[in-house]
């Protein structure tokens, strides 16, 4: 039986229960010991109903609550509060205003149940996706919020790290794709707990950090068609609804409060290893997608409010994001919740970071344009809550916006797509980029130091989730999605590739060993330079996606990590390990800038060098080669560092350091173990040459 309640009759009993007024903040449903308050900001709704469920997934609501303006109206605020209720109980809104769609933009419609932007947790039992397009009522089948006590949860103590930006060694990864093959061993596979079993595996390789695709609420109940007409989900999660909630399938089991208390099991046990939890976080777009698509909260709440629409006709939405709609993050509301909801995600769930997907449109005006100083963005840097957590920006979006290097924040680090361009394109052998390889290595100061910022702002990657994997870039000339249904229309199709010689796998034991020692010099490049590393997870162990470059959709093997190459490929495991520990003993290797520092030995900071000692080469068209010094300063080591990524061997000379010797630690072209020695196994160089082999890379430290 539903019961209709009007408000303004406060403080009678009902059926079920009291009401009263409620407050205007915080917004969403928040619990106390006597009941639960709800909030909605809508400017213009005309009339909100609260429908509360005894179970989330039950087919109807115990009672329906009609909001009286009057009573229960602040402003563009909506409350109520209701006595008694308990967390665990479900609830929605239904949201009616005016029909104005083409020059206001107004996509009200009282039929479609909506959950709250502030909801921690949605059950979608029921869910029926294609029910919330059209007209029709789509309550049977409707996602429902959940309350959640934020409160019961044992810490134990816990707090972000506040590990300091400049020691992170980031490691990306798919909270399910790490797990959810059979070959990982795990008893909760594909999950939050999953990542937990995995912790060994994590500190061994030594990453400091690891950076979570979205693990925001999703519509997992999207289905495409594959190549072959098979359903395929959305896998990446790039395609949130919901920015508080965590996404309930990477959960183990179906208790209350499952999602928020596994994701807090798992970042308390991180944590307790040493590692931090960085979320890559998708606040330019949501699932609910252009003018064809679904009803869930947003278009339903205030359309006109959330998104950007086109100025000339607003049915329709304005698409930075490539992904049918653009959040408008600068609109007063909406810069308000992504700032409480990041603070959230620090406070509640101790998150250490966040990787801003599509960063730029957070740089975007509500009428689209670039600003010079966004409103959300300076919140977030400016945010007491966030002023020791990570800030990490994709600097560009899908409507053109590059800003790399130019991003409107100085705390924020960013990808940086020109160090991942750069370097590819020298290790497979592309000629006249000493130059540009030099100052990639140094820490990008052609983008960051005239803004007056450090190499820790760049966020140095050779591959990450778009794209090829380190082994399909050495693998691969062209990308192979035809398995994504869209005939191979998708994806990029310059990739700055090399196959080494022949297409996909191959037996050939030649090929296979120059396809190894490229990833070597790719994983080295990437720990000797200064700023920030990340990698792909499974690039340690030659993970592969068959060539396909844009596995959003593949929630199966071509995505899994597969756990048995960990025994194939022990090689480049160790090697990645023993670079990372390389890079964390040797401070050289992260050193905040260059000033021309000259140490007792003689020798600059940083000096370079090509065949010939002091001359790089810099304007060389047919340039292949480049090597650097770098001097220690208070006690470091010097260290000496060749690449050589031409097809044939080059005998490269060595700086004269007196009363030290230099001494081999890293050969690319030495099978393993001798690719990277131990301490006790260096072996000491004689003359004042060294060969360096064709396409790899050397480094000795003097003693």
């Amino acid at each position: 039986m539903v019961t209709t309640i009007p408000l303004d009759q406060l403080n009678s009993t009902t059926s079920k229960y009291q009401l009263e007024p409620g407050s205007t903040h915080p917004l969403g449903a928040t619990p106390d010991q006597d009941g639960v308050n709800f909030s909605l900001f809508s400017v213009h709704a005309t009339s909100v109903e609260l429908l509360l469920f005894d179970q989330p997934d039950d087919p109807e609501p115990i009672q329906v609550i009609k909001l009286n303006p009057n009573v229960n109206k602040t402003f563009y605020i909506w409350h109520v509060y209701v006595k008694n209720l308990k967390p665990g109980a479900g609830y929605a809104y239904r949201v009616d205003g005016p029909q104005d769609l083409h020059t206001a933009g107004h996509r009200f419609n009282k039929n479609k149940v909506l959950i709250d932007p502030y909801s921690k947790r949605n059950n979608n039992a029921r869910w029926n996706r294609l029910d919330a397009l059209g007209a029709k009522d789509n309550l049977a089948t409707s996602m429902r919020s959940v309350v959640v006590d934020l409160n019961d949860y044992d810490w134990e103590g816990d707090k972000p790290l506040g590990r300091p930006i400049c020691e992170s060694i980031i490691y990306e990864v798919h909270v399910r794709g790490f797990t959810n093959s059979p070959s990982s061993g795990c008893e909760n596979k594909g999950s939050f707990l999953g990542i937990i079993e995995k912790i060994p595996y994590l500190k061994d390789l030594g990453i400091t950090a690891v950076e979570l695709l979205p693990i925001f609420d999703f519509d997992e109940k999207e289905v495409l068609r594959g190549g072959h007409g098979e359903e395929l989900n959305n896998y990446w999660g790039y395609d949130p609804h919901s920015f508080f909630a965590p996404e309930a399938s990477y959960c183990s089991s179906s208790s209350e409060k499952c999602p928020i208390n596994e994701f807090r099991d798992m970042v308390k046990a991180l944590h307790k290893a040493g590692i931090e939890v960085i979320l890559d976080v998708v606040f330019n777009h949501t699932s609910e997608g252009n003018h064809q698509g679904l009803s869930i909260n947003f278009k339903g709440i205030d359309n006109s409010i959330y998104y950007h629409l086109v100025p000339f006709d607003k049915q329709y939405y304005m698409d930075y994001s490539g992904c049918g709609n653009t959040v408008n993050c600068n609109h007063p509301i909406v810069d308000k919740m992504i700032v409480e909801c990041l603070e959230f995600w620090v406070k509640e769930m101790h998150v250490d970071g966040f990787r801003f997907d599509e960063g730029s449109i957070l740089a975007r005006s509500q009428n689209g344009e670039p600003m010079e100083q966004p409103p959300v963005v300076w919140h977030i840097e400016t945010s007491a809550t966030l002023a020791n957590t990570k800030i990490i920006a994709e600097a560009w979006d899908a409507g053109g916006l590059h800003q790399v290097g130019h991003f409107p924040g100085y705390r924020y680090a960013e990808w940086n797509a020109r160090y991942r361009d750069d370097v590819r394109s020298f290790v497979k052998g592309d000629p006249g980029l000493v130059g540009a390889i030099a100052t990639r290595l140094a820490g990008s100061p052609d983008l960051y130091e005239s803004k007056g910022r450090l190499p820790i702002n760049s966020i140095n990657f050779i591959t990450c989730h778009d794209g090829f994997t380190l082994n399909d870039l050495v693998s691969y000339n062209d990308k192979y999605n035809q398995a994504n249904g869209e005939d191979n229309q998708d994806g990029v199709n310059d990739n700055l590739s090399w196959n080494c010689g022949t297409e996909g796998e191959t037996n050939n034991p030649e090929i296979e060993a120059l396809r190894n020692r490229q990833i070597k010099n790719f994983a080295a490049i990437l720990f000797l330079s200064q700023g920030i590393p990340m990698i792909l997870a499974g690039d340690e162990v030659r993970r592969t996606q068959k060539g396909n470059n844009n596995a959003y959709c593949q929630d199966n093997e071509i995505s899994w990590f597969d756990w048995n190459l960990l025994d194939k490929n022990a090689d480049i495991f160790r090697f990645f390990k023993q670079m990372i520990a390389f890079r964390k003993y040797y401070s050289v290797c992260r050193r905040g800038f260059f000033n021309g520092e000259i140490n007792e030995r003689g020798l600059s900071d940083i000096s370079w060098h090509g065949c010939h000692l002091y001359s790089p080469g810099w304007h060389d068209p047919n340039g292949r080669v480049l090597a650097y010094t770098l001097g220690g300063i208070a006690g470091e080591s010097d260290m000496h560092i060749m690449f050589n990524m031409y097809w044939e061997s080059l005998n490269l000379e060595l700086p004269y350091i007196q009363g030290r010797n230099w001494y081999k630690v890293i050969d690319t072209s030495a099978p393993s173990p001798k690719d990277i020695l131990e301490p006790s196994q260096q072996e000491m160089i004689s003359g004042y040459n060294y060969l360096v082999h064709d396409r790899s890379v050397v480094v000795l430290i003097s003693k």
